[in-house]
């Protein structure tokens, strides 16, 4: 399967074309919902979109021996969090029988 890039214009543009809104009240309304999930994710909140996925904070561990990729440099990484998906069982569902193309 090829690889389709979606962008938040295609998306929010999708949505108007749906309900009929006009572009600029979709892509505010969007946004918000966006800065909402960024900021229950800041304050160490799991997001759960039923039917959907799950958003969720993981802690990545202390690393004491890293690579920088473009210099070669040994670092180290602190410890961190990550946002971490998982999908639902209606999205799992709905991507399984995707035909597979080689």
């Amino acid at each position: 399967m090829q690889s389709k890039k979606v962008t938040k214009y295609d998306l929010v543009d999708g949505i108007r074309q749906e309900t009929g809104y006009e572009k600029r009240v979709v892509q505010d309304v969007f946004e918000s919902a966006l800065e909402q999930l960024k900021f229950a994710l800041k304050d160490g909140a799991t997001i759960e979109l039923r039917g959907f996925g799950t958003f969720e904070l993981r802690l990545r561990k202390e690393r004491k021996k890293a690579r920088n990729p473009k210099t070669g440099d040994n670092l180290s990484v602190p410890p961190h969090y990550i946002v971490a998906f998982r999908s639902g069982q209606e999205l799992k569902k709905a991507v399984w029988n995707l035909s597979v193309e080689e």
